[in-house]
């Protein structure tokens, strides 16, 4: 009985990754489309839109690999180019008029919001794991059959820090 509750936590852990991955994945194939909606309007924006690029490809190496630490940082990335990138395009009426663009962009709203009640999810499982294989009664069952403490999804205070857009855009 101990063993079976135990493999039920753990495979709501790996259910609970499974479905920030699927929405990694969902974003990670949207960004292409806003960035080629933006490179129409925005041709004097080329940096801005590299760095999208750029971050988005180390999010999906992170995701690919369950790097849990590196996709929390790559994660900082992509929200602060994101930020930026929206920053920008408020500066090309056109663009902000482009229903391409504003679908992409409530796209990606809703996806980061998806993402956001996933890693919670997440890291609600991971506590639940990392409680009860800690439990005395359970130890001789976790020893016996390798389970293990898993890692949260976290971000560091430093990264929870708001992006100064204007700096990033001028410099």
């Amino acid at each position: 009985m101990t063993y079976y509750s135990l493999a039920t936590i753990k495979n709501n852990v790996e259910k609970a990754w499974a479905n920030i991955d699927v929405l990694l994945k969902q974003r990670n194939d949207e960004l292409p489309k806003l960035i080629d909606t933006c490179k129409a309007y925005m041709t004097h924006e080329a940096q801005t839109l590299d760095k999208v690029i750029q971050v988005r490809m180390g999010v999906e190496a992170a995701r690919q690999m369950h790097d849990i630490n590196g996709l929390a940082k790559a994660e900082l990335g992509l929200q602060a180019s994101l930020g930026v990138l929206f920053a920008v395009a408020e500066n090309y009426p056109d663009l902000k008029a482009d229903q391409a663009y504003i679908n992409l962009q409530s796209r990606m709203t809703g996806l980061e919001n998806q993402i956001a009640n996933r890693r919670e999810f997440y890291n609600d499982s991971v506590n639940i794991n990392n409680v009860r294989i800690g439990h005395s009664p359970d130890l001789v069952v976790v020893k016996a059959f390798s389970f293990e403490q898993k890692e949260m999804l976290t971000f560091s205070p430093e990264t929870l820090q708001d992006v100064d857009v204007g700096i990033r855009l001028n410099s």
